[in-house]
Order: C-alpha cells, then sequence, then structure tokens
C-alpha cells in the first residue's frame, strides 16, 4: 500500500508539473476572460476613479464570482499598467492607461499609451442645486436606492433636487455606466448626422460587407438592435460579447467579421437581437466618416477628441471618457464620468438634443431615438435606450406602470440606470455594484418620485 500511494502521489505530482506547464503556455480562454476582465476594471478604477486596487478587487471583481478571488492584481502606478493572473502564475493579463482615453487591454509585450489620446480635462461640474426634503428623503431610502448603490441623483428643470452617495463615493467619481454607454454613441452619429457627416440612413457601411448582404444594414438598424448580425451576448461563458471585450485585441475588425443570421439578409431589421457589437461597429464607422470628412478639408476635431470637443464640453461634461481599443472606441460598454455627467447627458436628452442655446442634434433625433422599434416587441427604442425599465430576469416583460410609460431609460450592467421623464422635466441618474440576481428595479425610484411631484 505505501508503494501504492507512493507512486499515486508521484503521478498525481507528475499531473499538477503537467497541467501547471500547460496553463502557463496555453491559458484556457475562460481563464484568459476572468484575468483580463480584472486587469480592465481595475486599471480604470485605479486611474481615473482614484480607487484602491484591492478594494476594487474586494466590491467590483469577486462578488461578481467566487472564483474571482483566485486572480491577483498589482498597479504599476509609474507607468499606468495593472497586471493579473490566476493564483500569480497562470492566465497573465494587463490593462495599460493613458490619459483622457482610459484603459485598454494589452495583448502583448506593449505597455505604451495610446499616441493620439489628450490629457483628462478634469473640473467641478456646473449644475444648479435646490433640494427638495421630500425628494431626498426617496434617495434616503435605502430599498429605493438598492443595494450596492454608488450614486443617487435627480435633476429636475435641470436643477439638483437630490442627490446622495455611498460612503468611498462623491460628485466627482468617475463611474462606469456599462451599457449606458451605448446610448452616448447614439448621440455622437446624430452629432455628425447634425454636422453633415453620416446619416442614420447609411447603407455599406464598411469594407468587408459590400460583397455580401450585410451591405444593406443600414446605421439605424444598428441603433435598433435589428442589424441581423449573428452575435452571442450571453455573459456566463466566453461569448461573442466576453471575447469582444476581454480576449480580441482588434474588437471592431472581430464584429465586422460576423456573419448574418440570414445570408439573404431577409431579417435585416426584423430580428431583436441586443449586442454590444452593434455599438463597437457603430463607433467603428463613425471613425471612419470623420476622418474621411477631415481629409476633404472639413474643420472638425481629430476622432480621438471628438466625444470631448463636439459632445460633452458643450454639456459641461468635464471628465467623462469613453475608453478605446486599439482599433475602436469600445462604444457599447466603456464609459467612466461622476453621476452629475450622466445627469447632463440625461438633461440633454431632455432638452430634445439642445445645450447652451445650440442644436447639437438634429431636431427631429431624439424624438426619434425615444420612437419604439418595431422588432422589439415594445422594449427598446430606435436609438439605443430602452423602452421597458431595466429589470431582473423574472421580472421582464411584466406591464410597465402607465406612469412609465413616456420615461426612456439608459441602462446597464450591474444596476447602472438614466431614466428620463418627459412628464415630469425630470432625470434619475441611479448607479452602483448591484447584480440583477438581487432584483433591484429602478422604475420603483422613478415611480414615487414621480408620485411625489404630482
Amino acid at each position: 500500500m505505501k508503494k501504492f500511494f507512493a507512486g499515486l502521489l508521484a503521478l498525481v505530482a507528475v499531473l499538477i508539473i503537467g497541467g501547471a506547464g500547460f496553463l502557463a503556455i496555453a491559458p484556457p480562454e475562460r481563464l484568459l476572460v476572468a484575468t483580463n476582465f480584472a486587469a480592465k476594471i481595475v486599471c480604470s478604477n485605479s486611474f481615473m476613479a482614484g480607487r484602491n486596487a484591492d478594494e476594487v478587487m474586494a466590491n467590483d471583481i469577486v462578488p461578481i464570482d467566487p472564483s474571482l478571488q483566485l486572480v491577483t492584481v498589482e498597479n504599476d502606478d509609474s507607468a499606468r499598467v495593472t497586471r493579473a493572473s490566476m493564483l500569480g502564475l497562470f492566465a497573465s493579463a494587463k490593462a495599460v492607461h493613458t490619459p483622457g482615453a482610459g484603459c485598454r487591454n494589452v495583448y502583448d509585450d506593449s505597455t505604451a499609451p495610446l499616441a493620439d489620446a489628450q490629457a483628462d480635462a478634469g473640473g467641478d461640474v456646473q449644475l444648479a442645486a435646490d433640494i427638495n426634503s421630500d425628494l431626498q428623503s426617496l434617495v434616503e431610502n435605502d430599498e429605493l436606492a438598492g443595494p450596492g448603490f454608488r450614486a443617487v441623483l435627480v435633476l429636475r428643470d435641470g436643477m439638483i433636487v437630490a442627490e446622495r452617495y455611498a460612503d468611498g463615493f462623491n460628485e466627482k467619481t468617475p463611474l462606469l455606466g456599462w451599457s449606458m454607454t451605448k446610448t452616448v454613441t447614439a448621440a455622437i452619429i446624430g452629432r455628425l448626422e447634425q454636422q453633415g457627416v453620416l446619416s442614420r440612413r447609411d447603407t455599406g457601411l464598411f469594407q468587408p460587407w459590400q460583397g455580401d448582404a450585410r451591405k444593406d444594414i443600414s446605421v439605424a438598424d444598428l441603433l435598433g438592435m435589428a442589424s441581423g448580425l449573428n452575435w452571442d451576448e450571453g455573459y456566463a461563458a466566453v461569448s461573442d460579447v466576453t471575447r469582444l471585450l476581454y480576449l480580441e485585441p482588434q474588437p471592431a475588425a472581430y464584429v465586422l467579421d460576423k456573419p448574418l443570421d440570414a445570408a439573404d439578409g431577409s431579417r435585416i431589421g426584423q430580428d431583436f437581437n441586443y449586442s454590444s457589437g452593434t455599438s463597437v461597429a457603430l463607433s467603428r464607422y463613425w471613425v471612419d466618416r470623420l476622418e474621411a470628412a477631415r481629409a476633404t478639408g472639413r474643420d472638425l476635431p481629430a476622432s480621438s477628441q471628438y466625444p470631448e470637443q463636439a459632445l460633452f464640453e458643450p454639456l459641461g461634461m468635464k471628465t467623462a471618457v469613453i475608453e478605446r481599443a486599439a482599433d475602436a472606441f469600445i462604444g457599447g460598454s466603456y464609459m467612466y464620468a461622476p453621476a452629475r455627467e450622466w445627469a447632463l447627458f440625461g438633461q440633454f436628452l431632455l432638452d430634445n438634443g439642445r445645450s447652451g442655446g445650440e442644436q447639437l442634434l438634429p431636431p427631429d433625433y431624439v424624438r426619434w431615438m425615444f420612437e419604439t422599434h418595431p422588432a422589439s416587441q415594445g422594449r427598446y427604442a430606435r436609438g439605443h435606450m430602452w423602452v421597458e425599465p431595466p429589470r431582473a430576469r423574472d421580472a421582464r416583460g411584466a406591464p410597465v406602470d402607465p406612469a412609465l410609460e413616456s420615461v426612456r431609460w439608459l441602462a446597464g450592467h450591474d444596476g447602472q440606470s438614466v431614466g428620463i421623464i418627459p412628464q415630469q422635466n425630470m432625470v434619475v441618474v441611479r448607479l452602483g455594484q448591484t447584480p440583477s440576481k438581487l432584483g433591484y428595479r429602478p422604475e420603483f425610484l422613478a415611480k414615487a418620485l414621480i408620485d411625489a411631484v404630482n
């Protein structure tokens, strides 16, 4: 028996050593998704929001999946680089910060920042306040604010009427909007349409699509999540969206290579399929059209500075950043901005795309954005935003309270939302770390606020 167990122990040792070698040379993609995710999120929150890396791991990473406790991260503050690995040994990952462009995963030995970014602007957001005690009491209600909230802010008539932050966060903390970024991408499309650079009706968007039915996909199809492109938005495994965000060095090229669900194009504009890839494709398209216009002598900002100079600065958004990868803005997932700046963007849409007396979007564009897309069965609007309130899976499809039927929603992963409430001239921002399994529904906060002002 001693010889048996000695032999078994030797075999186990050989398997461990062999497995370690395999993991070091060719780690499974699932591990690489985990480490690249950790590196990216820690990098952004460390170098953009000034948060402690250990605190980000404890509060933003590990709660998503207990197995992420096996990931270790380390910041190099001088190089502005975050490195992550599994148990400090396997599936090494890296993210690099560039001032003005945020963090991006890097899949080679480079630690160089993006060369054409501009420095962070920074500064205080100028928003008048007229705190309403009744409304403030509602945002102070922990049940309405929800578990894991980090910021709740209410604008009415363009002024702050209620505002609350969790410990460790304040009005200057940039917070990740996740898929709320998609609506900002839609506004950038509208801004460029107003300047005559592109149109939501454009087709024939990319050279790789010219040889098949994808040439018939329009900008409007992409904005309405009805492109007909094959896409898996699931987050439980290595899917199209996790590959896009955490495995692909050229994410836009990855999206442009996706085929149609129906090769003849018959489903373009007909089937709703929520896809972060479509937002990256749109981001690639607007950059291409902008640079083509600049090449003809148009006096327009460079694409690397366009969101800041053409949209954010006129709105008074001083610190908002849409992060970039090597070949595209990650316009479906990665915008960081303080709660007050998310509120300013919501107010901009509430004001029909006007700011400072200037019409920045086509006069009909916001109304068009708010229209329900017919392919979505009443859930999604034409302009990369939601008609149905953001809800946990078990509440989706439930009837919408009549008081909320005109509300349109920016909605993002883990409980991010901006509710735009036209009838009460109100914007409600709620940001946090709130997985959908907790069942939080921001519509209850919005309904309580509506009832309070009626």
